[in-house]
């Protein structure tokens, strides 16, 4: 199979690169997509040896020009050509933000099978990107462990059929405190998350239990199901990753080791065979206290707004995400504390009136209005 890999040098990306180290017979990289980390990306380029590869800026691109074989583009221009290569057949999207919108709608143009690992594709613009698919009838296979379990549990499985998906949460780094506790959190402790390794970006997201509001608005789109069929389950020991319960009242669970690589090549060979690895494996001996909360949502206030934003529709989940993407760096920065990354959300989504977008331009108007007003709060609300 022949793949493009879209952010190659991120989290996802890069472990994306070793499932294809582990079947060289069976998968081709052709394409790949970085930021700014043009270190990696040359290592990237000389060991699987692609056709095209694309970074952020033009600067970057005439570095590249004498590596022979492999042609080079920048931009958003160069994420599409890399998401609708020719003899590509499934396109990896691991691209941070906004960015992986465009190129997850030309390869599904494009007839490509997605592997989606980008939340903000479908928070910010998931019924643009589903009914894009249904009409091209092209397949979005989720990466991300919660979604990949799901996936795995319904297999074809109709709404009809399901009584709820439980989506689990690790609960993040700050499990059990409460919001005295977390007062003067800095990023370093943030960031220590207890189970996965993943970038500064979503292991925030996780440690205040946004990840999981975007992660539920994934399911909705992904899986048809309502707000009112999804469950969120705090399980911090990782280990299922997310079940469903049936009407008939079985419930079916994915369970396994907390390695992304699991549902990364799930998703590259779906709906294929299941293939060996040499990754770790999960015993039952290893954990013996499997446990499971409600999650606090007074505390963490950024899951509640994320519900909040999902009942609302339209344009809402495109603010929240825009807002939060504003708090975190704000944090990250050191401009803004912890608890008020959730002050800084909310105060934009109170100033937006939620309306329908039709197309990728007016909701990056969308975007850009909630960025502006976001930037403004943090003012509010620093330090």
């Amino acid at each position: 199979m022949n793949i493009s890999v879209l952010g190659s040098t991120g989290s996802i990306g890069t472990q994306t690169l070793e499932v294809a180290s582990q079947h060289p017979k069976k998968l081709k990289v052709l394409g790949l997509s970085a930021g700014n980390n043009t270190d990696l990306l040359r290592k990237q380029i000389k060991k699987y040896r692609p056709k095209l590869v694309s970074v952020k800026r033009e600067k970057d691109k005439k570095a590249f020009k004498n590596i022979s074989n492999v042609q080079v583009g920048f931009g958003d221009k160069g994420n599409i050509e890399v998401a609708t290569l020719k003899n590509v057949e499934k396109v990896v999207i691991a691209t941070p933000g906004l960015a992986g919108i465009a190129p997850t709608l030309a390869a599904i143009k494009a007839k490509k099978t997605v592997a989606l690992a980008t939340k903000e594709v479908l928070v910010a613009a998931g019924e643009l990107v589903t009914t894009e698919a249904t009409k091209n009838k092209v397949s979005l296979i989720p990466i991300d462990s919660e979604h990949s379990a799901i996936f795995q549990c319904l297999l074809g499985r109709g709404e009809k059929e399901v009584k709820r998906i439980i989506l689990t949460a690790s609960g993040g780094p700050f499990k059990g405190k409460k919001a005295k506790d977390l007062k003067k959190i800095t990023p370093a402790q943030a960031l220590a998350h207890p189970t996965w390794k993943m970038g500064q970006k979503i292991t925030i997201d996780s440690a205040t239990l946004m990840n999981k509001g975007f992660e539920v608005i994934e399911a909705m789109w992904l899986f048809g199901v309502p707000l009112s069929k999804i469950q969120v389950v705090v399980h911090p020991q990782s280990i299922i990753h997310s079940a469903v319960e049936f009407v008939d009242g079985s419930i079916i669970a994915q369970m396994g080791a907390s390695d992304m690589r699991l549902p990364i090549q799930y998703a590259l060979f779906y709906p294929g065979e299941r293939l060996k690895n040499n990754f770790r494996r999960f015993s039952f001996f290893d954990r013996r206290d499997l446990t499971f909360d409600e999650p606090d949502l007074k505390t963490f206030k950024c899951l509640d707004l994320a519900f909040k934003a999902i009942s609302k529709g339209g344009s809402t989940p495109a603010v929240l995400t825009a807002a939060n993407d504003v708090a975190v760096e704000a944090f990250l920065a050191g401009k803004l504390p912890f608890l008020s990354i959730a002050d800084v959300v909310e105060a934009t989504l109170g100033a937006q009136k939620s309306r329908k977008y039709k197309n990728l331009d007016e909701l990056l108007v969308i975007d850009a209005w909630a960025r502006d007003k976001a930037t403004q709060n943090v003012i509010k609300f620093s330090k």
